[in-house]
């Protein structure tokens, strides 16, 4: 096991940095957006167009220091709208150092709902699928690819001599555990844990280190057909404030790359280390060397050949 304190002085290496927040108008995104700021953070709130005003009222109304703090109005499977929501930041800022992919989507419906037919009795396409594996997972490749892009670029400079290169992909439980059934959402996730996995070396090579948090359940517009049940039940939650401070934490510390820390009320624990050092129980020793010595492989070989386009 490996516990995890929230450091809050930690916090205050935020002074002067940019962070870019996807999802940001409301729950967490805004929470993070906020203690962020209040440490001396410019912060970029980047949300659909529908959830300007949310936003706005945060910088107006929670946010410390509003004039450091812009809403851009952005859906972030779109790649040019993306695009142009960093380079608003850079135009206003100056740079970006901090990137928080957060925008996350939930499907209204099952998607395996094997009576949702037509009336011959076909059965229908899930589109809602398609977009939440668009958004929690196309959206959050599109966050990380730009964030490298542009987090590598950030120089020192005499009011930040020491400029922070860090991406932080939320993740979920529904990451590493898939028990609720919720199909699209868990598969999405699981990606997530997938890229954060895949984009070390490439992250490592710029500069730029990436971690993630995995939420368990928090309080939100995702969770509100059924948080007032869980809090009957008496069982530890989070809250947006608290998850924040994990993404603060985790994505300030230089010490942490390729960690996932689940946050799950008092409970914060990093995953992945624990998972890597667990591998020979798991798979067994035998095993385990063998799959390194097939990872030396593709290393040897310059890394995995990609097939021709088809």
């Amino acid at each position: 096991m490996t516990e995890v304190k929230v450091d809050q002085a930690l916090f205050s290496q935020s002074a002067g940095k940019t962070v870019l927040i996807t999802g940001a108008a409301r729950g967490i995104g805004a929470a993070t957006a906020i203690l962020f700021n209040s440490h001396g953070a410019n912060v970029v709130l980047a949300d659909l167009p529908q959830l300007r005003n949310s936003a706005k009222e945060v910088i107006k109304t929670q946010i410390k220091f509003s004039n450091r703090a812009i809403f851009v109005s952005t859906d972030i499977v779109n790649w040019a709208e993306l695009t142009s929501c960093f380079e608003k930041a850079i135009a206003t800022f100056g740079k970006v150092d901090i990137v928080i992919a957060n925008t996350g989507i939930m499907e209204s419906e099952s998607v395996l709902d094997m009576n949702n037919v037509d009336t011959n009795g076909r059965l229908l396409e899930s589109l809602e699928a398609g977009r939440v594996i668009d958004v929690n997972l196309k959206g959050t490749l599109n966050t990380l690819r730009l964030g490298l892009h542009y987090t590598r670029s950030s120089t020192p400079t005499t009011t930040d001599p020491q400029p922070t290169k860090s991406i932080l992909l939320v993740a979920s439980t529904s990451s590493y555990f898939g028990g609720t059934g919720v199909a699209a959402y868990i598969a999405s996730k699981h990606g997530v844990l997938g890229l954060l996995r895949a984009c070390q070396d490439v992250a490592r090579s710029h500069g730029v280190r990436v971690n993630a948090v995995a939420p368990f359940l928090t309080p939100t517009h995702i969770t509100a057909g059924f948080a007032h049940k869980w809090d009957e039940a008496g069982l530890e939650k989070n809250t947006p404030d608290r998850v924040a401070e994990a993404i603060a934490v985790v994505a300030l510390d230089e010490k942490r790359e390729g960690n996932c820390v689940l946050v799950a009320g008092k409970y914060l624990r990093e995953l992945e280390e624990p998972r890597a050092r667990l591998l020979p129980s798991w798979l067994g020793v035998d095993l385990t060397e063998f799959m390194g010595q097939a990872m030396q492989f593709f290393v040897s070989i310059g890394g995995y050949v990609l097939p021709k386009k088809y």
